[in-house]
Formats: structure tokens, sequence, C-alpha cells
């Protein structure tokens, strides 16, 4: 059996630029690519916290150290300059593989830089 876990999440990015006319993806500053371990092409889930959308896309590496989130093509139409979004990988473990797997959580302030990184997120409380 495979389980699809969470590999990669890039927290409250800043989107940076929407280009409707750019092959379709999402262009992600490479340095925060090989901090987070997504790789160029994969496939990437976006979470829009400013406006709600979620839609399916896939990475490419944008000028390392830019701060550069874009999103292009028709997922433009889903996300602005500006908007907070989520960026997420994820992989397919087998059982061997869960019992020792953590992701890579990578967690930006307003301009796209890193503030901390883990690998858990702690346990919610009411």
């Amino acid at each position: 059996m495979i389980t699809t876990m969470l590999k990669a999440k890039l927290h409250r990015a800043r989107v940076t630029h929407s280009e409707l006319e750019y092959e379709g993806s999402c262009a992600i500053d490479g340095k925060l690519l090989e901090i987070s371990g997504i790789r160029e092409y994969e496939q990437i889930e976006i979470y829009n916290v400013t406006n709600g959308e979620r839609f399916t896309t896939y990475a490419i590496r944008a000028e390392d150290e830019s701060g550069i989130v874009s999103v292009n093509g028709a997922a433009a139409h889903k996300a602005n300059p500006g908007d907070v979004i989520i960026i997420c990988a994820y992989v397919g473990l087998d059982q061997k593989e869960l019992a020792s797997y953590k992701p890579k959580l990578v967690y930006l302030d307003e301009h796209n830089n890193i503030t901390h990184t883990r690998n858990t997120i702690p346990v919610q409380v009411a």
C-alpha cells in the first residue's frame, strides 16, 4: 500500500507576479526550491489563503535569491500579486518508508525570505 504524504511546503509565500501569457506553471525562487526539496517540473498544489482558490500546476525555477513566486498561464486567474499562498508537494510512500518520514516545511516572510524551517507541525489545541 502507498500512502500520499506531504513532501514539502512553502508556507505563506507572497505572489510576486501573475503572468497570464507565460507558459503555465509556477516560477519559484531557485533557492526556495532547493531548500524545500521541490524539484523543477514537479506537480504542486497551491492554496490561496487570500481568496480561497486551490489549484494544481507544476514548479519551474526562477532566479536564485530573487524572491519570485510567479503564478503563470491559466492559473494566473487564481492568484494576484500580493496574495498569500501555500505551495505543497506530495510523495507516495510505502509502509516501510512511513516509519521514519518527515516533510520539509519552509516558512516565509512577506518578502519570501525564509524565517525558519521545520519537519513537524505543532499539535492543534482547543
